[in-house]
């Protein structure tokens, strides 16, 4: 059956009659477009929800790292609202009501949107630094650490999603922040110390240059960490006692962490008296090697013939020592330095130590002085960090 041109010309005539009638003072095909944007919105949500992020949530399952989880249950719990929102938000734009209506709309959009996106934001900041933070040593400390810090931070991102929301609705906020400002200058000036430390302690979570049970010194001063407070920082010295420094001292010090020092690097030199046979004197840097790869715990390096000194035959061995505990580095260092001594005594191996002859002549009592020195015992270590 053919539909005659005229009749679906009268048709359209109709409906375009019919779209721009008003009610509640818009156009009906107003309505139909808001509706239809509704529509069209929510299916596209729907699909990203039941289909793109159900497939993505699949695919992370088989990651090794668990942050793609953490972004997808993220979008998967906080941004889905937003869209939900913005759908509606967008499609009632259009409709003109009442002034009072259209105020209400405006603001409760306004403000499910802000919410939404400060809540999606906090979100996305806590899930990074808990993927990035806790992923490293000493977890219970980093733990809470977090617990204080994500405080902090949500309430930042409320104060400025606060401050973005009152200028959105019209409120005038420049005079309330030039008051706000008037008073904070003066609390600053009063409380500027405890700031100080408060941001220093923020930046020693962050940049994290020690942690609780770490090795420092800081000037003359070593110890062990034992508490990292928000204004202070407690550390137990060598004699026992606890030390307390403020957290700008510390990020303001130089400081070397030997917690974090993967080994210990040993050089030192031994003399051997000039009497020594060559060939004993080419077998000791061998006897020097054959002793420190024997000895748990150290990586052998070089060991040469370095100098002639003023009374010895100087020789120079360099090693390292695989741990970062000062006690096990002691062992390493006398085990050797036993082991050298007891090869050397079975070898007839003399080191060069100081002594003195004295020239007596009897001719008119005179005596002559003569310091010899042919010998000098040089066996001094030096620790290079």
């Amino acid at each position: 059956m053919i539909i005659p041109i005229a009749t679906i010309i009268t048709k359209l005539i109709m409906l375009h009659e019919i779209l721009q009638q008003e009610f509640l003072g818009n156009p009906v095909s107003n309505y139909a477009l808001a509706m239809a944007t509704v529509a069209i919105g929510l299916a596209a949500v729907q699909i990203i929800e039941t289909i793109i992020i159900r497939r993505l949530k699949k695919w992370t399952e088989h990651t090794e790292n668990d942050l793609d989880d953490r972004l997808i249950s993220l979008v998967d719990r906080s941004l889905i609202p937003i869209l939900y929102v913005t759908v509606f938000y967008l499609a009632f734009q259009d409709l003109i009501f009442s002034e009072t209506i259209d105020e209400v709309i405006r603001v409760v959009g306004t403000v499910a949107l802000t919410v939404f996106i400060i809540r999606f934001v906090n979100a996305l900041i806590a899930s990074v630094l808990e993927f990035y933070w806790l992923t490293k040593r000493d977890e219970i400390t980093r733990t809470k650490s977090l617990s204080l810090l994500l405080p902090a931070i949500r309430i930042i991102i409320w104060a400025i999603g606060m401050v973005f929301l009152l200028d959105n609705l019209g409120f005038q906020i420049s005079a309330v922040l030039t008051s706000l400002g008037i008073g904070g200058v003066a609390i600053g000036l009063a409380s500027q110390g405890l700031f100080e430390d408060v941001f220093s302690y923020f930046a020693i979570l962050l940049d994290s240059p020690f942690e609780i049970s770490d090795f420092l010194v800081i000037g003359d001063f070593a110890g062990t960490v034992e508490h990292i407070g928000v204004k202070t920082t407690r550390i137990r010295s060598l004699e026992g006692e606890q030390v307390i420094f403020s957290n700008k001292a510390l990020t303001n010090s130089r400081i070397q962490n030997y917690k974090r020092m993967y080994r210990r690097r040993i050089a030192f030199q031994i003399g051997i008296t000039y009497d020594t046979p060559l060939e004993k004197l080419r077998q000791i840097p061998n006897l020097i090697k054959d002793t420190i790869v024997n000895t748990q715990s150290a990586t052998f390096d070089r060991a040469h013939f370095f100098a002639y000194g003023d009374f010895s035959l100087i020789y120079e061995i360099v090693y390292y020592v695989n741990s970062n505990d000062y006690n096990i580095y002691m062992d390493v260092q006398q085990q050797i330095n036993f082991t050298i001594k007891q090869e050397f005594e079975q070898r007839a191996i003399e080191f060069a130590f100081p002594t003195q002859t004295l020239h007596v002549s009897n001719n008119g009592g005179e005596s002559n002085g003569n310091n010899s020195n042919n010998h000098k015992a040089q066996n001094f270590a030096a620790v290079k960090q």
